[in-house]
Order: C-alpha cells, then structure tokens, then sequence
C-alpha cells in the first residue's frame, strides 16, 4: 500500500477519516453543514471517542457521497493514539472498497513524529499475505491502495527517515513466520533474507553444515540430524556505528519446523510449528531495519536455522552431544532443542564478534505462553541495566516485555548425572531453567538477555498494527533498542 503526504486534502474520491479525542470535536470542524447531521449519526452508534472506537457516515456536500470514518483517539495526548488511528483506519477501509483514505490531522496538533506514526500504523495494520488463496471473493480482496496523511508538518520526512524501513522490516519477518515450512525451511530461509537486503548494505555470510562441524556445533546439528534438509548459519552484518566498535549481538532461534523430533508432539495443532523461527524472523527483520534507516551503531544479527523431524537418523532422547564451546549436554527431551540451538550460535558469536552484549530471541517455550499469555514476552537477563533498557525499548515501541527470574536454586535443575548439563529440568519453571540453560553458554563479561517470544509471534485474534496470524513481534523492541542506547 501506498503511503503518501500532503498540506491539504487531494482532490477526487476519498474516504475521509477524522480523528476524534473523547469528547473533543475539533476535528468536525472541517465538516461544515453537515457536522450536526455526522454527529448525530455518531451518536446513534454510541461513539465517545474513546480510543480505538469508530463511527461511520456519509457526507454529500459536494453533490457526491463521501464516505467518512470517525477514529476516537482517546483522552490522551496526540501522539499515544498515534498509531492506533493509523491502524484502526487502515482495517475499517482495508476491504471497505475504498481504494484512497485521507486522514485529515490539521489543527489538531500532531507534530511529525505522530503524523509519521499514523501513517507507520496504517502500512503495518494493511500487510496481507494472501498468495496461496487463489478463490478470493470480491469482499474480500483489499481495495485500499493509497493512505494520505494531510495536517501533519515535517512528517514525510520523519516517516522516511525513521519508519519506512522498520516497515520492510517488520514485512519480512512476517512473511518469513507465515510462509510454510515446504517452503522456508534453512536455504530458502536465507535466500529470502539475501533478496530482501539487497541494495541496503546489509552484508551476509553463511555458513553451511561442513563449516559449522569443523567447528564443533554439535548441539546445532544434532538438532537437524533427523532432517533430510542441511542446516545453516545466517550472519548479517550492520556496520553503521564508529569503525572498530564492537557490535551489538542479535541471536535467532530457527527452527523452520518442529515436530518435536522422537519426542514428538501431539498431532494437533502441529501445523502451527511452522513459525517455531519466529526469532530468527525477528532477528532477520530487525537487520533489514536497522539497514534501511541506516542506523548510526555496529550490529551483527545470526540465525541458526534447522529443522527438528524424527527419522532413522534423528537424535534421541538420552543421548549426550558436545557444543562448540565444550560443555556435554545430555538431551533429555529431543522437543526442547531451540536452547541447543542456540547455544552454539551464541557461542559463535562471542567467539567470532566479541559483543559486549548480547541479545537472543526464541519462541523457546510453552511455559512462557503459560506464565504471560500472549500479551508479554519474557525476558530473563544477566544485567539489570540491560533488563531495564529493553523493558523501556518495549514499552516505546509495543512490543511490552516483562522480566522473569534467574538465580542459582532454578539452575541446579538442569545438572546431569552423566554429562555437563541436561536439556531440560523439571515442569515446574520451564521458562526459567531454559533461559539458565542458555546463560551457562554466555561468556564472562557479556551483558545477556534472552526473550522467550514464544507466546506473542503468532496471533489467533487481530491486533492495532497487525491482523491474525504473524505478528512481526521483536523487530520493534530491537530496532528502538538500538536507537535508544547504541545510538544514544
């Protein structure tokens, strides 16, 4: 969808959004004669302008029908509703038949950054992915092509600056979680990323299965041991930042799908282990992002990327496998194998980059859905300051973390009888002694935080800034992280 702005309204079909905040009706005053005719339609639809609430009319000034969408915003200051005005009217006109909306911010107050972000919540509420419905009825294709945000000075140039590329970001992480897993599994995965990022500076390396056993990642691989498809390690490279810099590490769980290997999972609901690398989508997206927008900060994003299928070949439950850094892990449970992943790219990672912190991102378990349904991801950190940083970057950009615990008593859960570390501990704390797990694989010095993602990639219901199905979650908090402190 185009998105566009403009000192005044265009001419020619329309519809006309107005944004409305409470019980103020500044906004009506471009209505003319027809406001008290509006605003009794408003009424009779019980509409306040409470945030998020809308109403719809008709307007025939100009000899014409015009339709015209009322978006409450809410009490609070112009910039709070900023996106969910944008959203909110990009999902009432998405099929409505209307191919133009306007939404007139004039008067009201909406400095650039807000008027950039109605239009941000407009683009990232139209993304669809619809190119394996081939029966589409006519209601319910879309037909909104263009937004036109008028009113709001300054603000295509902060929109292009800051906010069309998280969009492409964002765009590629969920295509990425929604495409099935016969068509993104670890080499098509790559290649989707490699057309993506061209012509941003984006640089990428990959490594393949013969690099990664010279190496040593035998916890990665023993993963992947049962699927007829090889591995990879995806590397993107960011360097914006002062040249020698060390970078910020950015860590995503790939496994392409999960059928829980020998330990396999219940049939139903199986299909949804499809976006199981829903971080290392995040990671990908956050890349893109930061590439387009030409973040001013050094950052390397990996993606270990597997599949977990049960096979001849596959690893078993008990069997011991030796990471890249040394420690022997006994494999309790073959279906808690992201933490295997992930421990030899974070271990690669530390070796190779030397990051002075480090970021991993896994949809890593059910526990976490459990703990914090689908409204937060949990994030376990080594730093408090850390914690603290990506707990504001969350908040900022809404994708909302919540911080869960570490400590001693939760990692003697995970020690082995017969080897360095088991995969798994009790049921009790899931959450918890997977993120322990993972913090015996960080090296000393390193700030750490680990988000367990797993319960907010996904959404079975529409949300502001995004319809059912794959959320784009984590490209969001990482984008605003950088911003917030590598380019502070």
């Amino acid at each position: 969808m185009q998105i566009s702005f403009a000192a005044s309204r265009p001419s020619g079909p329309f519809a006309l959004v107005l944004p409305v905040a409470g019980q103020e009706r500044a906004a009506l005053g471009s209505l003319g004669a027809e406001r008290s005719a509006i605003e009794a339609a408003a009424k009779a639809q019980r509409f306040e302008g409470e945030s998020g609430g809308v109403a719809e009319a008709w307007s025939h000034a100009d000899g014409s029908a015009r339709r015209v969408l009322l978006v409450g915003t809410g009490s609070g200051s112009s910039a709070d509703g900023a996106e969910k005005l944008g959203g909110t009217a990009a999902s009432k006109l998405l099929l409505s038949g209307e191919s133009r909306a306007v939404i007139d911010l004039s008067g009201l107050g909406y400095d650039a950054d807000a008027g950039a972000r109605v239009a941000l919540g407009a683009a990232l509420r139209s993304w669809r992915h619809d190119r394996y419905r081939t029966k589409l009825k006519d209601k319910q294709k879309p037909t909104l092509a263009e937004v036109v945000i008028v009113g709001a000075e300054g603000a295509e140039q902060r929109f292009a600056e800051r906010y069309a590329g998280l969009i492409d970001g964002v765009a590629l992480t969920r295509e990425l979680v929604t495409e099935p897993a016969n068509i993104i599994y670890a080499e098509t995965f790559v290649e989707r990323v490699r057309a993506a990022a061209t012509g941003s500076g984006l640089e990428i390396e990959v490594l393949g299965e013969a690099e990664m056993r010279e190496l040593g990642m035998g916890a990665l691989l023993g993963v992947n041991q049962g699927s007829v498809r090889e591995p990879r390690l995806l590397i993107m490279k960011w360097n914006g930042g002062q040249l020698g810099t060390a970078p910020l590490a950015l860590i995503g769980k790939g496994v392409t799908f999960d059928t829980g290997g020998i330990s396999i999972k219940p049939a139903a609901g199986m299909e949804s282990m499809k976006w199981d690398m829903g971080g290392a989508g995040a990671v990908a997206g956050a890349m893109l992002a930061l590439a387009k927008r030409k973040a001013k900060a050094n950052v390397v994003g990996l993606c270990g990327l597997v599949e977990n299928m049960p096979s001849g070949s596959a690893q078993r439950p008990g069997d011991v496998v030796t990471s890249m850094n040394g420690q022997t892990i006994e494999v309790i449970n073959t279906d808690a194998e992201g933490r295997l992943v992930l421990a030899d790219v974070m271990t690669y990672a530390q070796r190779t980059f030397r990051p002075k912190t480090m970021i991993d991102l896994a949809t890593l378990t059910g526990a976490m859905v459990i703990s914090l349904g689908h409204e937060y991801a949990g994030v376990f950190s080594n730093d408090d300051g850390l914690a603290a940083e990506l707990q504001a970057a969350g908040h900022k950009s809404g994708d909302k973390l919540w911080r869960m615990p570490l400590g001693e008593g939760y990692d003697r859960l995970i020690d082995s009888p017969i080897a360095d570390i088991k995969n798994v501990g009790p049921r009790e704390g899931g959450s918890i002694t997977a993120a322990q797990f993972l913090q015996r694989f960080v090296e000393d010095g390193v700030r750490w935080a680990h988000l367990d993602v797993a319960g907010v990639v996904w959404s079975d219901k529409p949300g502001t800034t995004f319809d059912k199905g794959a959320t784009g979650f984590g490209v969001r908090v990482l984008d605003q992280f950088v911003e917030s402190t590598a380019e502070a």
